[in-house]
């Protein structure tokens, strides 16, 4: 047995029962509680994945290699993906962050697009807000006393606490019931909550819309991290405006191919990348283990 692989057998204990949330997180946040798990792909498994989901290129995998043991401390993640409804209520407190004020810098054109005088449409108050950029739900999470969760804990959270299964709820591939995604065909995103949660309590983390973590691009470490956040934590307001670094964003979206919903996939965009593929929720630290 490999050296990492006997490190990762030792520390990859994952709790087998979720403590009950609703006694101790915030509303409409979940806990999850501590620990190390394996995060990532290892390459020596990169040639199973071509062949179970019909991928030609390796290269597709090789950014979840290596896989590596991360330590987490227990944290609070937001149930559902911001909506609408809750961005129109930031924007409202910080006008700066209106589609007809927010500095052209922070964003590619497209910030609020689907808006119409700052309004989200008509009915459209439960889906995932999108057409935002990545300053922008940087920010909204401050605002909200919150932060965006860092790509391991989005990995952790997104497992549920099952170990080495490729999606949210298990290794079943995904199907229309699961998730939103493009063999579902509903060709836009869904309201939030719509599927059936994984065992921490935590919708849409396969598929719906991609999600903005904390993290920079940028390869994984072979050694073992503990809280782990590429780029460093933003310490002012200020600091959000300051990134120029591609971000790390996860989980698939409604025109994602199952490929895009494993627990493991990581893909980067432009910080000022608003689309209507792309969302996020917050997440913010937990006392505890």
């Amino acid at each position: 047995m490999r050296p990492l692989d006997i490190l990762l057998a030792a520390a990859l204990a994952l709790p087998t029962a979720v403590p009950p949330p609703a006694a101790v997180a915030p509303e409409g946040m979940a806990r999850v509680p501590g620990g190390t798990f394996g995060m990532g792909t290892d390459a020596a498994g990169i040639p199973d994945l071509q062949r179970r989901f019909g991928v030609k290129r390796a290269a597709l995998f090789a950014d979840e290699a290596p896989r590596h043991a991360v330590t987490l401390d227990a944290f609070f993640v937001d149930a559902r993906e911001v909506t609408n409804a809750q961005f129109r209520a930031f924007v409202e407190q910080r006008p700066e962050w209106r589609p007809d004020r927010i500095p052209a810098r922070l964003h590619n054109g497209n910030y609020l697009r689907h808006w119409a005088g700052g309004r989200p449409p008509e009915g459209a108050g439960d889906l995932p807000v999108v057409n935002v950029s990545w300053y922008a739900a940087a920010a909204y999470c401050r605002c909200a006393g919150k932060r965006l969760p860092t790509e391991a804990e989005w990995e952790y959270a997104a497992r549920g606490g099952l170990r080495d299964r490729a999606f949210p709820w298990g290794d079943e591939p995904p199907d229309p019931s699961r998730a939103n995604f493009l063999a579902s065909g509903l060709g836009r995103a869904s309201a939030v909550g719509r599927y059936a949660p994984n065992g921490y309590g935590l919708h849409d983390m396969a598929g719906n819309v991609w999600e903005y973590v904390l993290d920079e691009w940028g390869p994984y470490p072979a050694e073992p991290q503990t809280n782990p956040v590429a780029g460093g934590s933003l310490v002012h307001d200020r600091d959000v405006e300051r990134v120029a670094t591609r971000r790390v964003i996860r989980g698939g979206s409604w025109g994602g191919a199952p490929v895009n919903l494993r627990v493991a996939f990581r893909d980067s965009h432009p910080p000022g990348g608003a689309g209507d593929h792309v969302g996020f929720r917050c997440a913010k630290p937990a006392p505890g283990r």
